[in-house]
């Protein structure tokens, strides 16, 4: 994903489009418009009304507030999702990366520092 955002941020989506294999553009091409579509749009535009009016913040301090259950289940959630298991192995069949994950067994961050 980082070389294709990094492809994007170089030269915008058609320099990503000259760049990638045939293959993925196709697949760019036939899967890109069911994805992002009206509807995306319709629910962006939700978010960032959300965001502005603040409903996302007061949703956000209240959950903080309340101990952060529903925060926790589904940060835990994604961390336990299959694709971090594909990646830990994929990322382990490249010794030029620097190993980096999270070491969930380390001490929480005080709340000004998250």
């Amino acid at each position: 994903m980082k070389l294709i955002v990094d492809l994007i941020y170089e030269g915008g989506i058609d320099w990503m489009n000259h760049s990638i294999s045939d293959t993925a553009k196709w697949g760019e091409f036939v899967t890109g418009p069911r994805i992002v579509n009206a509807k995306t749009k319709e629910e962006m535009k939700k978010v960032l009304t959300e965001i502005q009016n603040g409903t996302f913040a007061k949703n956000w301090i209240a959950e903080d507030k309340a101990g952060r259950a529903n925060f926790t289940r589904m940060k835990n959630a994604y961390a336990a999702h299959p694709i971090e298991k594909v990646g830990a192995a994929l990322r382990a069949m490249m010794p030029w990366l620097k190993k980096k994950g999270m070491d969930r067994t380390a001490a929480k961050q005080p709340a000004a520092v998250r």
